[in-house]
This record gives C-alpha cells, sequence and structure tokens, in this order.
C-alpha cells in the first residue's frame, strides 16, 4: 500500500467548531447597565462584539467610535449632552474591560491567545 493514497486523504476531515463557539456564546456574562449623571445605557460583554470591533476596543484613543458604534449615535448624543469628558470615558472604558476579564490595551483577539 503506498502512502500516498493516505496523504492524499490528509487534511479532508472538517471539524464543526459551532457547538464549541455556541457554549463561549453562551458563557458570556449578561450585557452592563451602567447610569452616569442620570443617562443610562448598556454594554455588551467585548467577547461578543462583532469581530470588525476587536482592535478598537482595546484603544482607549477609540473610546469615542467604540460606544457609538455599540449604543448608537443618539445614546452617545445624550451623554454629550451631560457634559461627560474624556476622563469620564476613560471610566467606562476601564470598568468595561475589567467586567470583560480584559486588562487595559488589550485586544480580543490577543486576550484569546
Amino acid at each position: 500500500m503506498s502512502t500516498s493514497s493516505k496523504n492524499k486523504n490528509a487534511g479532508t476531515e472538517v471539524v464543526s467548531l459551532d457547538t464549541l463557539v455556541q457554549q463561549k456564546r453562551d458563557a458570556l456574562p449578561d450585557p452592563t447597565t451602567y447610569e452616569l449623571f442620570g443617562i443610562q445605557f448598556t454594554l455588551p460583554p467585548m467577547r461578543g462584539l462583532p469581530w470588525e470591533l476587536q482592535e478598537r476596543v482595546g484603544d482607549l484613543n477609540d473610546t469615542f467610535g467604540v460606544l457609538e458604534d455599540v449604543l448608537g449615535k443618539d445614546k452617545v448624543k445624550e451623554l454629550y449632552g451631560v457634559g461627560i469628558t474624556l476622563g469620564d470615558l476613560e471610566v467606562i472604558a476601564l470598568d468595561w474591560q475589567k467586567r470583560a476579564g480584559m486588562r487595559p490595551g488589550e485586544s480580543q483577539a490577543s486576550a484569546g491567545s
């Protein structure tokens, strides 16, 4: 028997990760509702965010953009309306990262590796 027939079939197995991914998603914490100066807003668990936001989440320099993507423009305008500061946004971002089990500056990609 030649080894080429064995090698020909090597790597053809398809492993479905659907169940494992769903278990991981089911284990995520519930979204967190915050209140700041009378404005309530809810942030989902960071590890449950769409992949296209992953690099931006760990970057406190883009907190505005990430919050706008997650909360929507209207909610961000509400927060602007009560006079939040950059320091306030940093408090939000740091607590959100902490609740996600991530260190400040750590992207989701590096958190899972």
